[in-house]
């Protein structure tokens, strides 16, 4: 046992002094040592659940037979971060909980790790630490947010929460019906109820295989969620016992995998973040033009919140993620043969699962779409791709060409969308928001809300060097790359340029000469960098470019 490092011996009297001072009994330092990170806060809604998550977990490790040994990680609320500067540490923080992570569990010697993750940069951030530490570990987030109910009865969700700010500007509703979404469009505990980034990291842990059958869609409020979490507790002694480790199961093939069930669910365009940040702790490399060929094949088969009017408790009903790898089975889209947490493979965990409700989850027959819920966009505006969430962009938007519209920022874009400046058949180009232009890259989930809440969704397309909530719909499109800070052709681009977007056709295309550009090469200069000072400095130093999954290097 790694453990062993802290507890045997004479010359570990002093470390088990200290144990003692814990209150260890020697019966209890007999066992291995579990160490269950718990991301539990009181500023997340999502981790606010959390603590009973991990008296769960711990409960069940004690069960069979190991003692727990809890040590907290942090979190950011995306919603709370957005619109202001707080929104520059949400990304930064996966690097931060990952770090963390591996200096408490190497210092401490422990022979197994229980991630209690659920939002947006802690999932991935968890999820990079088990692969960087490769000890044995198993995943148990904290479970959706319900929907909600509005006073009429429609069922609603912060998507349409953020929406609703855009039609207040544009007149189209009340502060009554503002109101009436503030305090009902998050109606319980939980990662917010559509498929958001915190929801497809969650259910992606299931698809690399990294958590228990129900992690990403179990809602946090049922009792359901306790006992999964018990038996997360439980399992980790298997993984122990049998030396099964993160790298044993998150392989080329389970990353192939996880982007296959990402297509297939719709998910958050920050996937193509996280995925290929995640694979790069496990040594194995994924990059954006090996989404497009998995999309390419993969039929997508959910709409969820914002792409529909269904959100995570109706899929949980319908069978959850293991139902959405099922109806892929069908087509033989998934490697089965894969190890799992559970100590079986995926084959074994899916045979007698069955999909209870066509209408949540499409038959691989009947898809929404023939391709996956992703596209890659590359062309001269963005060399080294971008990206878009297709299944959520209204169809007379997947082909557009407009002028630019061009803003440094996210506020000055954001007051000229307030101001009614942007009209039909714009590109809002939003630029120095990218990893180290922001630096952080920043959501921008309140000029896309405000676009669609303001009924420009089907007419006004937005592209940025930074990033979407995965609340994000219409065509958004990030990850600009190379971004305008790195000198990225995103940075000349000039008000009334012409913007060509063919999503079907994965192409992005910035309609100006090729001399003129050159000119403009000439004379840009990169603007001095927005902040100079404490760990947003450092972090501009070492990241790498979004296309990259934004890692340190």
């Amino acid at each position: 046992m790694n453990s062993n490092n802290v507890k045997l011996g004479v010359e570990r009297a002093p470390n088990r002094s200290l144990l003692y001072a814990l209150g260890y009994t020697d019966e209890e330092l007999s066992r291995p040592l579990i160490g269950v990170v718990s991301s539990y806060n009181e500023i997340v809604p999502g981790h606010m659940n959390l603590d009973k998550i991990t008296e769960a977990v711990k409960s069940g490790v004690r069960a069979a037979g190991g003692t727990p040994v809890m040590f907290p990680a942090i979190a950011v609320c995306d919603g709370i971060a957005m619109g202001h500067v707080g929104m520059k540490y949400s990304l930064v923080t996966r690097d931060l909980i990952a770090d963390s992570t591996e200096a408490m569990a190497i210092a401490h010697q422990f022979d197994g790790l229980v991630m209690v993750p659920n939002c947006d940069k802690n999932v991935p951030g968890l999820l990079m630490a088990a692969a960087r530490l490769n000890i044995p570990t198993i995943f148990c987030s904290g479970g959706p947010m319900l929907a909600g109910h509005l006073s009429d009865g429609r069922r609603t969700c912060l998507s349409h929460m953020f929406e609703a700010v855009g039609a207040y500007k544009a007149g189209t509703l009340d502060e009554c019906g503002v109101r009436d979404y503030e305090e009902n469009a998050c109606p319980s505990c939980g990662s917010c109820s559509g498929m958001y980034t915190a929801n497809s990291m969650n259910c992606l842990c299931e698809a690399l295989g990294m958590a228990l059958p129900g992690n990403g869609t179990v809602p946090a409020p049922l009792s359901a969620r306790i006992r999964l979490a018990k038996h997360a507790g439980m399992q980790v002694m298997q993984l122990v016992e049998k030396n099964i480790r993160p790298r044993d199961i998150m392989t080329p093939a389970a990353f192939n995998n996880a982007e296959t069930v990402d297509m297939a669910l719709g998910c958050s365009t920050n996937t193509m973040l996280h995925l290929p940040a995640i694979a790069h702790e496990a040594g194995v490399t994924i990059d954006l033009d090996h989404a497009n060929a998995i999309s390419a094949q993969t039929p997508n088969l959910c709409h969820l919140a914002p792409a529909g009017d269904t959100f995570m408790e109706d899929l949980d009903r319908a069978g959850g993620v293991s139902a959405v790898m099922k109806e892929l089975t069908k087509k033989n889209l998934l490697d089965t043969s894969v190890l799992t947490v559970t100590g079986k493979t995926m084959a074994e965990n899916l045979e007698k699962v069955v999909n209870r409700d066509t209408s949540i989850i499409r038959p691989i027959d009947n898809p929404y779409s023939a391709n996956g819920g992703i596209a890659v966009l590359k062309g001269n505006l963005a060399k080294d791709g971008c990206v878009v969430k297709q299944s959520a962009v209204a169809p007379e938007m997947m082909k557009h060409e407009g002028p630019a519209r061009v803003f440094d920022s996210e506020e000055e874009a954001i007051s000229a969308i307030y101001a009614r400046k942007i009209v039909p058949g714009d590109v809002v180009v939003i630029r120095y928001e990218g990893p180290k232009g922001g630096p952080g890259m920043r959501e921008m989930l309140n000029p896309t809300s405000a676009i669609c809440g303001m009924g420009l969704g089907e007419s006004v397309a937005l592209l940025t060097d930074g990033r979407f909530s995965g609340a994000t719909r219409g065509a958004s499109i990030g990850h600009v790359s190379p971004e305008a800070a790195a000198g990225g052709l995103i940075a000349l681009v000039e008000e009334g340029d012409l913007i060509s977007i063919d999503i079907p056709a994965c192409s992005i295309e910035l309609k100006v000469a090729d001399d003129v550009l050159a000119e403009r090469r000439k004379a840009w200069v990169c603007p001095e960098p927005k902040v100079k000072t404490g760990y947003l400095a450092r972090y501009a130093k070492l990241v790498s470019s979004a296309d990259k999954g934004a890692i340190l290097e």
